[in-house]
């Protein structure tokens, strides 16, 4: 089982990258699915997450309207494009997956598998 999270980089604030989240070993959408961020020296935060058939998101206040999470089961793959980026939104981006009928999660505490973290680092 693995969750493979991709696409973290180096940009201007204003500018945009998408994140992406490869699954292996296992079926996504069997899955609900999210993003989390941890900057240095804080607590990781569930940034957004989507429900089993996409019906169902969630954003954290400081990201909606300019990030948005989607999903496509058949390549079994998670994503997050990221608009408007500001220096407050670099850190460290994990993808997580929890096995649940509906809905979805944004805690940290309920999430089933956790992928390697990319960095997204936006510069002012």
């Amino acid at each position: 089982v693995q969750l493979q999270a991709s696409g973290g980089g180096l940009v201007q604030a204003g500018g945009s990258l998408r994140l992406s989240c490869a699954a292996s070993g296992f079926t996504l959408d069997y899955y609900g699915a999210g993003w989390f961020r941890q900057a240095p020296g804080k607590e990781r935060e569930g940034v957004s997450c989507i429900s089993r058939t996409g019906s169902s998101t969630y954003y954290t206040d400081s990201v909606k309207g300019r990030f948005t999470i989607s999903r496509d089961n058949a390549k079994n793959t998670l994503y997050l494009q990221m608009n408007s980026l500001k220096p407050e939104d670099t850190a460290v981006y994990y993808c997580a997956a929890d096995h649940r009928l509906s809905g979805c999660t944004a805690t940290t505490n309920g999430m089933d598998y956790w992928g390697k973290g990319t960095q997204v680092t936006v510069s002012s």
